[in-house]
């Protein structure tokens, strides 16, 4: 069974920094994109970063500048380097990965329990 496991939230004082890990475990064949979505409260979850297999990224343009993801293929895992963190950063921050349990089956997305990031002083 595939599970995608997040750490790294908290509590950050506004200009801070907070570094987001998630990890795939369990048994698959290969992982096509990668990234990290987030929902405020009373928002939408919305689309923060996605990192595919070539290493090229896109952000939302609110964190553009701000925040960096990365991946490590070796270790099944996405990071989310958060710089210059805001109050309306806020959030909880839910990976995923879009991926093939098996070389057999089609691809689909698997989520982290999420994360809660907070940025107030």
């Amino acid at each position: 069974q595939v599970q995608l496991v997040e750490s790294g939230g908290g509590l950050v004082q506004p200009g801070g920094s907070l570094r987001l890990s998630c990890a795939v475990f369990g048994s698959i064949f290969s992982i096509n994109d990668m990234g990290w979505y987030r929902q405020a409260p009373g928002k939408q979850r919305e689309l923060v970063a996605t990192i595919i297999s070539g290493d090229s990224t896109n952000y939302t343009d609110s964190v553009k500048g701000r925040f960096t993801i990365s991946r490590d293929n070796a270790k099944n895992s996405v990071y989310l380097q958060m710089n210059s963190l805001k109050p309306e950063d806020t959030a909880v921050y839910y990976c995923y990965a879009d991926l093939h349990p098996s070389r057999w089956e089609r691809s689909q997305n698997y989520w982290g329990q999420g994360t809660q990031v907070t940025v107030s002083s």
